[in-house]
């Protein structure tokens, strides 16, 4: 009897977690997605901080120690994105390698202002005090920005070369792109109308969460319906906030802000795209190309503007290539001087 009781409890505690898991599958999926994004930073060690200037927070996450071989590696999320986006890029970087990823202003755990941190030349403003906050500024880092974070990253670049050992841009905004993209077409269709209730980017259905994937992915596969929910869940809330910066980073002064900075970009320069990208056209490639002297362009095969979840690893491998091709190059220079 004494067992049978015993092999109960057992199976209960056993059951328990299970059903725990089960139930925030069904009801609450969205703090389930951040409950993994969670795991995932422990289990590749990164370690989640925060950082002040004044009274203004930033909240980041980092793995390895400054002054390694290569250079400390800075990653710029996209817009609406959180800096758990490079989870699976950084899975993919050696453990040595210094990297460190913070949320945009605004976003997730970092301070949220007003318009004037929103536009690029703000966010430009406020990266800075955060490479200043956390000691990057003693050694010139790496910087890499996808989509309104690489519109950020190339600004950055043109106002602050001295920080810099190299840059890489995927999928940048920013441009003026000699091809229109869907999402362009859709943006200059709606600009015409002047109906901006629904925003491809900003979704607050299901369905737009569906037409957001499908826009932003190559291949998306197909997401279960509770994924999708907890997509939809952890941004809700958010959605009036996105609006605001959606609006500063389409303003006069941000759309084209990196096109009207290229000529001042002197950093070595990568630039990786997806070919198939839906957001911002693959075109832009050649517009860098063409504008900063030694650019080196990466198209990928069968991609999207979502590089950093489609091709995590070759990514990856692109990124660290790039720094250890500077890093020879470097060296070359100092023989000869």
């Amino acid at each position: 009897m004494e067992f049978c009781v015993c092999t109960m409890l057992a199976g209960g505690v056993l059951v328990l977690p299970v059903l725990a898991f089960i139930s925030s599958f069904m009801f609450w999926p969205g703090t389930l997605l951040k409950a993994y994004n969670w795991y995932l930073r422990r289990r590749l060690g990164l370690v989640l901080r925060y950082s002040y200037s004044g009274s203004y927070r930033f909240c980041y996450s980092t793995r390895g120690m400054v002054g390694g071989t290569m250079p400390s590696m800075l990653l710029l999320h996209g817009f609406s994105a959180t800096k758990d986006m490079w989870l699976p890029v950084v899975k993919h970087l050696p453990r040595n390698q210094h990297v460190v990823c913070v949320d945009m202003p605004g976003h997730e755990g970092t301070s949220r202002t007003g318009p004037e941190d929103y536009s690029i030349q703000g966010q430009v403003a406020r990266i800075h005090q955060f490479v200043q906050s956390v000691g990057l500024d003693k050694r010139p880092f790496h910087l890499v920005g996808t989509s309104m974070g690489g519109n950020v990253a190339g600004v950055y670049a043109a106002t602050y070369p001295s920080f810099l050992s190299s840059v890489t841009l995927i999928c940048p905004a920013g441009l003026v792109y000699p091809k229109d993209s869907e999402f362009v077409t859709q943006l200059k269709e709606m600009e015409k109308t002047q109906k901006q209730d629904s925003i491809p980017l900003i979704p607050t259905n299901l369905h737009e969460v569906e037409c957001m994937i499908k826009l932003c992915f190559h291949n998306p596969g197909n997401f279960p319906r509770q994924v999708l929910q907890g997509v939809l869940d952890n941004r809700i809330p958010n959605n009036g906030f996105y609006r605001e910066v959606f609006m500063e980073i389409l303003g006069e002064k941000s759309r084209h802000l990196l096109q009207e900075r290229l000529h001042l970009i002197t950093s070595p320069l990568q630039v990786i795209w997806g070919k198939e990208d839906r957001v911002l056209d693959a075109s832009g490639a050649d517009v860098l190309h063409a504008a900063v002297p030694g650019c080196k362009v990466e198209l990928l095969d069968s991609c999207g503007h979502s590089v950093a979840m489609e091709r995590p690893r070759k990514a990856a491998k692109l990124i660290m290539d790039f720094l250890s091709t500077q890093a020879c190059n470097g060296d070359a220079t100092k023989k000869h001087s």
